[in-house]
């Protein structure tokens, strides 16, 4: 059975054997609550565990040895309140010089990480280094942190720490990895592209496309690329992958060059089936933009990484692709300056109208589209390289060319429904009594 990592005073007890928890049990002293706990959190019945550590701190509530067993416990059960409150309960009966002052700091750090208070999280793990400077958790929680704030350097060099005093740690090993672009010296970068067969052995130095080249095959690394390849083929050919320390406990699989270029080709011909099963026509497939209008295809039709994406949405049955039809969507930041102007032009006296709505205005007007949003108020509002919302002004201003496209709408708009409200406009009034349109054949106004 596994062992679970956690504190537990005089050493972890692991068992292969299911213990019954006596949780009836009362006790005379501490000592004998403690291993009765450590038997019940190892069986494992942590909810047992918890109550008889609950009643190892009723019997002494200053003993810091209760006190981080329940802590523990706790934290098991993802009690993160509880476990705070008991961790410092401990922390507070601790002397300075305590063996355990460091494993303390560094699950109070472990509890705020969880919470997301991660300035928090990054002052607890650095008083656990202070106490203790060979503390893998604290290491390794601390690149963590660092890693979210975006120094991966910075992050890398934690994590190599962490190995540096526990070699298998997985946890360590496995975000390393997942970094190795960021951190890595090009001398380091250009062995890993020998090790891949991509570059040839007597190259001594790194341009920006070979860097981007070991990115490339490293993310489709990170992609689970060779286990994609395992999938596809009863046998995975011997040029495609590489095994590195092979027979040891840091044994791993990687690309090669030919096995990336033909994972690549693999994805795009399963994207292309997909896509089609999620109704693209087949002529369009290679027509797919992305959200932003990017294309989703290369010219030898294997993805792009927006492609990419677009098509593991689509494994999932989510649309994250435009057809050579659609437009691309407003970004989130033009959506709020849209909102922001849309309330800024109601409060000028602006009202929405369609498309359909202006096609019928330059029918009826002759007017260009210069013309209009110069002497007639529209408004076009941009949403996107061949799209725009339209804004007439309905308030009644002093100048009745302003209000001519307002009154010509309400006018068609009566014809079929009697409650609109037709605005008066002498204007476009007497233009219609003589049988003028506002404007002539090229658009401009008619001279009054």
């Amino acid at each position: 059975m596994r062992c679970i990592k956690l504190f537990l005073l005089n050493g972890l007890l692991c068992t292969t054997t299911a213990f019954a928890a006596n949780t009836s049990a009362k006790f005379t002293n501490v000592q004998s609550c403690l291993e009765q706990g450590k038997k019940e959190f190892n069986a494992p019945d942590y909810q047992a565990a918890k109550t008889t550590f609950t009643q190892c701190v009723q019997l002494d509530p200053k003993n810091s040895d209760a006190q981080l067993s329940l802590a523990g416990a706790l934290l098991t059960l993802d009690d993160l309140d509880g476990a705070d409150t008991a961790f410092r309960t401990a922390l507070a009966e601790m002397k300075r010089t305590s063996p355990y002052l460091s494993y303390t700091y560094s699950m109070l750090g472990d509890i705020a990480l969880k919470r997301q208070r991660n300035d928090e999280a990054l002052e607890w793990y650095s008083k656990s280094l202070v106490s203790n400077a060979a503390n893998v958790n604290s290491l390794v929680g601390k690149g963590v942190i660092t890693e979210y704030k975006g120094d991966k350097k910075g992050a890398a060099g934690f994590y190599r720490s962490a190995l540096a005093v526990e070699p298998l740690n997985l946890i360590a090993r496995q975000r390393l990895i997942n970094l190795e672009p960021d951190y890595m010296s090009d001398e380091e970068i250009l062995d890993a592209l020998k090790q891949r067969y991509a570059v040839q052995p007597d190259v001594t130095e790194l341009t920006d496309s070979l860097r981007q080249l070991f990115s490339d095959i490293h993310l489709a690394e990170q992609r689970k690329g060779v286990s994609y390849l395992h999938n596809k083929y009863p046998k995975v050919p011997g040029e495609y992958l590489v095994v590195l320390n092979k027979g040891t406990a840091f044994e791993r699989e990687i690309l090669t060059l030919s096995g990336y270029q033909a994972l690549q080709k693999h994805i795009g011909q399963d994207a292309i089936s997909v896509f089609q099963r999620v109704g693209v026509p087949v002529q369009d497939v290679f027509k797919l933009r992305d959200l932003k209008g990017y294309k989703l295809f290369k010219k030898d039709n294997t993805l792009t990484p927006n492609g990419f994406f677009a098509y593991t949405e689509a494994l999932q049955n989510r649309k994250a692709f435009l057809l050579p039809n659609e437009s691309v969507p407003p970004s989130k930041e033009l959506l709020k300056q849209m909102a922001r102007l849309e309330e800024e032009l109601k409060k000028a006296g602006y009202t929405e109208i369609s498309s359909k709505e202006l096609k019928f205005l330059k029918k009826h007007t002759k007017c260009s589209d210069e013309t209009m949003r110069e002497q007639l108020g529209l408004y076009l509002m941009p949403v996107s390289k061949t799209e725009s919302r339209y804004f007439i002004i309905a308030r009644q201003t002093p100048d009745p060319k302003k209000n001519a496209l307002y009154y010509l709408l309400m006018k068609e708009k009566s014809k079929y429904d009697k409650t609109v409200k037709v605005p008066r406009n002498t204007l476009v009034e007497s233009y219609a009594y003589y049988g003028y349109s506002l404007c002539l054949d090229d658009g401009k106004l008619v001279q009054e």
